[in-house]
Formats: structure tokens, sequence, C-alpha cells
């Protein structure tokens, strides 16, 4: 029998510190593999309230470079070599954007060894940031295209085993390749950073979000990655401008039923 996809939100906030919000990371888990979609800051705590330590991450995808996305990163893989949190015995695999490669050599000018792990222990993997890039691994399969912030950014479609599909924006604008890439996902994490009145380049509000999870005829939207501005309006109220599905306002830990 297939193993249940399933879906937590680890950060649902921003670059601002928050007490209540860690930065942007989703944990999925899909044929049996924990991955984890970008490592912002709070991360590592947030998996271990989850009930999984660093070793147990099989997958780390990132969206694009920003420190909100990858911040934690380096603490990672230092706290990876350091003989008193155990050992990770099985290999890590690093998917992103075209240009991580040159991204991490620029981390391991700073970091050296510190950073370095056993040869054969991490693999990483630079997917099209230009075309949908398409690839398979035991348990799921992987489907990205371009999105509307970074070069580098690429929206991410997981498909497990048992069928289910889970789309994550990443940070975009209004972007047709997302509703190209969420279309009729079950689940779609869609970035909603600001309210309808403080649009800025780059990214979405709630109305916009509402509006391309429509048009990709998702069957449940969870927005996420708010900045303080979002706390004083409604956010909800917003979304349903544009939007009558299933609607989830993400906060840090949540678990989302496929």
């Amino acid at each position: 029998m297939p193993s249940t996809t399933t879906v937590t939100i680890l950060g649902s906030g921003t670059c601002v510190p928050s007490l209540k919000r860690s930065s942007c990371s989703v944990k999925i888990v899909a044929g049996g593999n924990v991955i984890v979609m970008d490592t912002g800051p709070g991360t590592m705590r947030r998996l271990l309230e989850t009930g999984t330590t660093i070793f147990g991450v099989s997958y780390l995808l990132y969206s694009h470079f920003h420190p909100d996305h990858t911040g934690e990163l380096v603490p990672l893989l230092f706290a990876t070599k350091y003989p008193d949190t155990g050992r990770r015995q099985d290999p890590l695999t690093i998917l992103a954007g075209y240009g991580f490669i040159d991204f991490f050599s620029g981390l391991k000018q700073v970091y050296s060894d510190w950073i370095e792990l056993p040869d054969g222990l991490v693999t990483m993997v630079e997917l099209d940031t230009t075309n949908r890039d398409h690839r398979d691994f035991e348990g799921f399969t992987v489907e990205t295209l371009p999105m509307a912030h970074r070069p580098e950014s690429i929206g991410y479609r997981i498909t497990g085993e048992d069928g289910r599909t889970v789309v994550y924006s990443g940070d975009t604008d209004v972007c047709d390749n997302l509703v190209s890439l969420a279309n009729g996902a079950d689940v779609l994490i869609c970035e909603s950073a600001l309210p309808d009145d403080l649009k800025v380049p780059g990214h979405l509000t709630p109305s916009l979000a509402g509006e391309l999870a429509a048009s990709a005829n998702v069957r449940k939207l969870v927005l996420t990655h708010f900045y303080p501005e979002c706390d004083q309006v409604d956010i909800r109220n917003e979304c349903r401008k544009t939007y009558d599905g299933e609607l989830i306002l993400a906060e840090d830990l949540v678990q989302v039923d496929l």
C-alpha cells in the first residue's frame, strides 16, 4: 500500500524576526522520504518539534537563495559534522535552481571545511530555471517551473506514491507558470507576503494568490510567508474576494490534511 503524503508548515514568516513565525520552510513526507522545502532561520528547531532530526531529512529543496529561505543551510550542514549530534548514514540530496553550486561555492569560501561533508553524503542537483523540469525519485516525483521573483526562482510540484500533489510557490509575483504548475493540485502552498493595499513587486497578496489558485482549480490553498503587516488586516476576507475553495492561513507547525 502506498505511503501517505503529509505536509507540515515549519515556518510561515519572513526575514522579519518574530516570536510567532519562523522563516520560510515546509516539511513534506512522501514515499517515506522527509523533504524540506527551504530552510529559513528556525527550521531545525521546528523540525525537532515535529519529531524529525536533521538526519531524518533526505531532501532539501530550495525555491531561491534569499537568506530567509536558505539561512539554516550552513547551520544544518555544520550540525551534521558535530559528533555529539549523531551521524548521517543516508545521503542528502539538495535540489535548487541553476546557480546553486556557485552559491554554495561562495559559502564554502567563508566556512571552508566546516560545511563540507564526506564524499557520497551530499548530492547537489541544479534544476532548469527557464523551462519545466521533471525528476523522478524513489517514492515521489518533482516538477518545477520558473517563478517571477529572482533569476533562480522555481516553484515545486511534489507528487507522492499515493498520487497526492503538493505545490510550493516559493516567492513569486503573478505568474502564469504557477497556475500551470498548480493545475488540479491537492494543495497549493502559496506566498501571500503583504495585504492587498501594500502590494510590492516580486510578491503576492491574498486576493492575487486566491485568483491564481482559482485559475489552477486547486483543492486547498494554504497562504504563507506573512510579513507583520498581514496581522493587521483580515487576510482571509481578502483572499475570499477571488477564491472560494478550502483555505488555510499558515502558522508554524500546522499540519495540512490532504
